[in-house]
């Protein structure tokens, strides 16, 4: 399944259109973008009740002010917290959903529940499928494990799937070892799990894998865009943006 044409034309909000008072991943900054007409970004993590929650980190402190790990509370536990001392609560996928309803195009990535990228990614991935089967509107899902893809497309085959992508430099990865950071730098895994795009890191631009693939007309989306600067030089390569900071003109 192709990626929709609004992912290559509205430039894409990195967690929402957040800024001060306006957290990352809230319902707020995801009423932001829709207002600005920009699509958006976002990142799911499974609560201990198996609950798809739309956050970015695996623990809770940077977020939340409490410590410990999302996966650790269950969907009611998580409801009583608020994000980054403001007013809005933690959102489940559910309710992020009926909130864009399909208005701008959705870019979903599921975060590493192996965080190695191993084979135990467990069953977050089928339930994003779950709640994505009756969803109206241009959505696409992607993760930096090749596996996480490779089980979302098997299990949602007609929606379209991409890996998260970049150099996998030591300094930046050192949980996983040597021949694995090499492996996903080549992005050798692209056929193999139904990928039909890569969201590359903005730094990688020139990986020459990526290259390949944008050669044979695979989308190439790049992040994360901080200013103008840095997007009119992503876009030498890259056919769209994921960005944060500042407002991306609108074709």
């Amino acid at each position: 399944m192709p990626l929709h044409p609004g992912f290559l034309r509205l430039p894409i909000a990195h967690r929402g259109l957040h800024g001060p008072g306006v957290p990352e991943n809230s319902m707020a900054a995801f009423r932001a973008a829709i207002a600005a007409g920009y699509g958006i970004e976002c990142d799911i993590q499974r609560a201990g009740d198996g609950t798809a929650m739309v956050f970015h980190d695996d623990d809770l402190p940077r977020l939340t002010g409490v410590r410990g790990r999302l996966a650790d509370l269950d969907r009611a536990a998580l409801a009583e917290l608020r994000l980054m001392g403001t007013d809005q609560p933690i959102p489940t996928l559910r309710e992020m959903l009926a909130e864009v309803a399909g208005r701008v195009p959705l870019l979903i990535e599921i975060k590493d529940q192996s965080l190695r990228s191993t084979e135990a990614v467990g069953d977050l991935q089928d339930s994003v499928a779950g709640l994505l089967a009756d969803y109206a509107g241009p959505v696409a899902v992607m993760s930096f494990n090749p596996h996480t893809v490779a089980a979302f497309h098997k299990a949602a085959p007609g929606v379209p799937a991409g890996l998260v992508t970049c150099g996998y430099s030591a300094l930046d990865w050192p949980a996983l070892d040597r021949p694995r950071r090499e492996h996903l730098a080549r992005i050798a895994d692209f056929d193999r799990v139904g990928a039909v795009f890569v969201s590359h890191d903005r730094k990688d631009l020139q990986n020459p894998a990526l290259l390949a693939l944008k050669a044979r007309g695979v989308p190439v989306l790049s992040w994360t865009i901080r200013s103008p600067g840095q997007e009119a030089e992503a876009r030498r390569v890259a056919d769209n943006i994921t960005f944060e900071g500042y407002l991306p003109r609108l074709s």
